[in-house]
C-alpha cells in the first residue's frame, strides 16, 4: 500500500536528490585566489565559461524520477525491489561520474578541491534505498505467507 514505510523512504530519496541537484558538491580553489564552485551542472570559471558536467545532473534527475515512480509500484513488490536496486546503481554511477569529472576538472584548472556537504545527500539516499528494499522484502514475505495459509 502507498502508506507503508518504504513509500516514506522512497519519498525521502526523491526529496534528497532534488535538493542535491540544487546545491554545490564542492569548490576548486585556484592558485590566483579565485574559487570556482562545482555544481552538478558544471564548474563556473572566472571568465564566465561553464565546464559542463551535465551527466551528473542527468543521473541525479533520473534517479529522483525513478524513486518517485517506484512509490506507485506498490502492487508489484518484486518490480518495486528491482527498481529500487536500479536506483541504487544509478546513484553509484553518479559517484563514479563525480570522480571522473573531479579528475578532469582538477587537471584543467590546476587547483585544489574542497568537498561540500551536498555530496553526502546521494549517499544518504543510497542508505534509504537499502532500507526501502528491506521493508519491501518484508512485505513480500508477509504476503506470501498469507497466501500460503489460504
Amino acid at each position: 500500500m502507498i502508506q507503508r514505510i518504504q513509500s516514506v523512504y522512497l519519498l525521502l530519496v526523491a526529496i534528497l536528490l532534488v535538493v542535491a541537484l540544487c546545491i554545490p558538491v564542492g569548490s576548486y580553489l585556484c592558485p590566483n585566489g579565485f574559487e570556482a564552485g562545482f555544481t552538478n551542472l558544471g564548474v563556473r570559471m572566472e571568465d564566465g565559461r561553464l565546464l559542463s558536467s551535465w551527466g551528473m545532473f542527468a543521473l541525479l534527475l533520473f534517479s529522483a524520477i525513478v524513486a518517485l515512480g517506484t512509490i506507485f509500484l506498490f502492487r508489484n513488490r518484486v518490480l518495486q525491489i528491482r527498481m529500487t536496486i536500479f536506483n541504487s546503481l544509478l546513484l553509484l554511477g553518479y559517484y563514479l561520474a563525480f570522480v571522473a569529472f573531479l579528475f578532469v576538472f582538477r587537471s584543467r584548472l590546476d587547483a585544489s578541491f574542497h568537498l561540500s556537504w551536498g555530496l553526502c545527500l546521494p549517499f544518504v539516499s543510497l542508505v534509504l534505498n537499502y532500507l526501502a528494499i528491506r521493508a519491501i522484502g518484508k512485505d513480500e514475505v508477509l504476503v506470501r505467507a498469507a497466501d500460503r495459509l489460504r
